[in-house]
């Protein structure tokens, strides 16, 4: 009988999705990535309302892993490495709620350790840590165009300007979890 992995989701959001999906698509452990819409109260959203900042949503990336390989919490250490957890509603120039810094927990378990790593960061930290914790409802796919961005416009301006220093920064950090 062949034994199954038994895989978990990580719901994630810290500013412009194709700044996250670029990162996790590298890690050791992560089976998938992608890029929608998550934490707000309307159904299957467009981008173009979820950039309204009325649906309450923030872009987020999903992240299908297997924790054999990577813990969940080695996923909130990389999230909290790639992105900046005490602006509110942004990331560098990206500003609006679907900006923000949120984690939707699939689990009580997964709720206690981001509140315990959010804890021992604000305890490091002389910023308050403003990255809201919320039980994860349901997560909405973003359109084909936002799939792989970087990947498939790697010589678009803000992909040079934003997402390839924040690779960088991830190479440097946390090298040893890349993608062999």
């Amino acid at each position: 009988m062949v034994q199954v992995e038994e895989l978990e989701f990580a719901t994630l959001g810290g500013g412009c999705f194709w700044c996250l999906e670029p990162v996790f698509d590298k890690v050791q452990g992560v089976e998938k990535v992608e890029s929608g819409y998550a934490g707000g109260k309307l159904d299957n959203p467009t981008y173009e309302e979820v950039c309204t900042g009325t649906t309450g949503h923030a872009e987020v990336v999903q992240i299908k892993f297997n924790p054999k390989i990577i813990s969940y919490e080695e996923i909130l250490e990389i999230f909290f490495g790639i992105h900046d957890p005490t602006q509110l509603n942004r990331q560098g120039n990206d500003i609006g709620s679907q900006y923000r810094s949120i984690i939707l927990y699939h689990s009580s378990e997964q709720q206690e350790k981001a509140e315990q790593m959010i804890t021992a960061i604000q305890n490091k930290s002389k910023n308050s840590i403003v990255t809201e914790v919320k039980q994860f409802q349901s997560f909405f796919r973003a359109e084909e165009y936002h799939q792989k961005y970087y990947q498939n416009n790697p010589t678009v301006p803000y992909c040079n300007f934003v997402i390839t220093p924040k690779l960088s920064k991830f190479r440097l950090s946390f090298g040893h979890k890349l993608k062999s």
